[in-house]
């Protein structure tokens, strides 16, 4: 599922959505089609696949909810609207390669970094990383799939953060581990994520962040 297939059905679709949800996936497809460009540089394919979820889901501005919160009511939102039931089996068939290699790296664990940086010896954040290992397998094998995907994006957000803050080395070999499998992990679950929401109909996925002023 590529950004033409995809652009070709939103064209098909356009008149059933509402005006939100057509900006939503318009800016999510022409950010999608830029990270399509991007044949070498994990990086850059990686931010730009960002791009396109964030135009997807992004709220208005002033939002009292965490980052955490709007992800997970945003990934509920997908699961109730996903009636082709085209999540679940995505992340089944990822968990065994890049997903678990993701969540088993603790360099896109957040309590990690954080016991370094107030340099923490309790190794408490070791006590957390098993058990959100655990708990991702667990909440997968009983089809909690919103869970699921909150665990791996947690990770996701983290090397979001290490990119996007200038926190890592373009191209650096002592992350490519986590941008690799960050940029696979992308490039199978935001196509998917944009078709779920032209299928969605008429439900709105809230008020937009920049709204277009002509």
């Amino acid at each position: 599922m590529d950004y033409i297939a995809l652009k070709q059905k939103h064209k098909s679709l356009f008149e059933s959505l509402s005006e939100p949800n057509n900006i939503r996936i318009h800016r999510a497809l022409k950010w999608l089609e830029r990270s399509e460009q991007e044949t070498e540089d994990d990086d850059a394919k990686f931010i730009f696949l960002w791009i396109a979820f964030n135009a997807a889901y992004a709220e208005e501005l002033g939002s009292r909810r965490s980052e955490r919160e709007s992800l997970g009511l945003f990934f509920q939102k997908m699961i109730e609207v996903d009636s082709k039931q085209q999540l679940h089996p995505l992340l089944f068939q990822a968990f065994s390669g890049e997903i678990r290699t993701l969540i088993e790296n603790k360099f896109v664990f957040e309590p990690f970094w954080k016991a370094l940086r107030e340099h923490d010896s309790s190794e408490e954040w070791k006590r957390k990383f098993e058990a959100s290992k655990k708990a991702a397998i667990g909440k997968l094998m009983q089809n909690h799939t919103a869970e699921v995907l909150s665990i791996v994006f947690d990770r996701l957000y983290v090397l979001r953060n290490q990119l996007i803050h200038g926190g890592a080395t373009w191209n650096s070999y002592v992350n490519r581990q986590q941008v690799q499998d960050g940029r696979r992990i992308m490039e199978k679950i935001v196509p998917v994520m944009i078709d779920i929401m032209m299928e969605s109909g008429d439900t709105e996925f809230g008020q937009l962040t920049f709204p277009v002023i002509k």
